[in-house]
């Protein structure tokens, strides 16, 4: 089974968390006992729970991108002071 992100699974909702430990965990057993083909499916269930969890990790960078370039316009434009850049 393939483990998703650190950060990935730091932004799933609580029940969303609770059911990929589940998934996870099943995924798990199925490997010991050579179910591969039941633990892709497992996997597939995965991949499909973690997808908000990705989105609101991609949101989190356009906003950080988005406060950089505005930080970056103001400062090209002079409209920051000295104790604004710390």
């Amino acid at each position: 089974m393939r483990h998703a992100s650190v950060q990935v699974v730091g932004l799933l909702k609580r029940d969303e968390l609770d059911r990929y430990k589940a998934l996870m965990e099943v995924g798990a057993f199925l490997e010991s006992q050579q179910r591969h083909d039941l633990s892709y499916i497992v996997q597939k269930e995965v991949d499909i729970l973690i997808q908000p969890g990705i989105e609101r990790l991609k949101e989190k960078g356009r906003e950080r991108d988005r406060a950089t370039e505005l930080y970056l316009e103001q400062k090209r434009l002079g409209l920051l002071d000295e104790e604004d850049e710390d």
